[in-house]
């Protein structure tokens, strides 16, 4: 079994690789970091750079714990590909990070944390960057 993280480079998504490292290294479990991008986006801000992709698993073999990082594209619902991952990885906890959205912002865009806090057929962690408000 591993721990997988939802990571973009956010403070938020730092937020959640620091838990899921923490929780790996707790379990004893492997960990999996996830960063998805829209199949044929040009442009896609949530995407990490190979370099920020590198200094995350190396944050966790940092503490022992080993990470793979995996960048699985996305067609039509990032939630539902993050979830499907999570079931062949069969993690035994996801980790996500949250950002403060306003009440508006949520229902023009929706939420991709939501749909996994309430899709999800496992354990999810939902962290919040230091500092922020809800």
């Amino acid at each position: 079994m591993s721990i997988i993280v939802g990571f973009v480079p956010t403070p938020a998504g730092q937020a959640a690789l620091t838990a899921g490292i923490a929780e790996a290294k707790l379990r004893n479990e492997d960990l999996v970091i996830v960063n998805s991008a829209r199949q044929g986006a040009l442009v896609d801000k949530s995407v990490a750079t190979e370099d920020v992709l590198a200094q995350a698993a190396r944050r966790a073999a940092d503490v022992g714990v080993t990470a793979t990082v995996i960048q699985p594209p996305y067609q039509h619902d990032l939630a539902d590909e993050f979830l499907d991952v999570a079931r062949e990885v069969d993690a035994s906890l996801i980790v996500i990070g949250l950002r403060h959205r306003t009440q508006v912002g949520k229902f023009i865009l929706g939420s991709h944390a939501q749909q996994i806090l309430m899709q999800a057929d496992r354990p999810v962690l939902a962290v919040k960057a230091d500092g922020g408000n809800f």
